[in-house]
């Protein structure tokens, strides 16, 4: 008998805290380039780290909120892939030797979100309910 659904409980908040914990985790590095906090000077707004950093910030918080999920994780994973192979990639091949783990995890959990969506627990969830 095959216990795993789509619909439990259980796998309605894994996704939830997946989303917020992510976005949690992902908005401080907006904000260290935007507002030059948490130990870091912030960029130009215009360069490559400047638009990186409102992508960062504001599309953490819409990941955060669960707010038009989808095209924004889209938009994120893209972000993190680009930021891997700029940043990391032509270093070494291994993310462990090129310090580029996090852009990989940020880069798969945002493809996963785009696939998922925001959840039960998001207001696209909330709006979709409302129709």
């Amino acid at each position: 008998m095959d216990h795993y659904s789509d619909d439990t409980t259980a796998n309605k908040i894994a996704l939830g805290l997946l989303r917020i914990i992510t976005a949690f985790l992902f908005i401080p590095h907006g904000a260290q380039k935007l507002f030059g906090v948490l130990g870091r000077d912030s960029v130009e707004l215009l360069s490559l780290s400047g638009v990186a950093g409102i992508l960062e910030f504001f599309g953490g918080l819409a990941i955060l909120i669960g707010l038009f999920t989808r095209p924004i994780a889209f938009v994120l994973s893209g972000l993190m892939a680009v930021a891997y192979w700029y940043a990391h990639g032509l270093k070494d091949f291994w993310p462990i030797v090129n310090g580029g783990e996090k852009a990989v995890l940020y880069c798969f959990i945002f493809l996963f979100l785009f696939v998922y969506g925001g959840g039960s627990f998001s207001l696209d969830g909330w709006l979709k309910r409302k129709k």
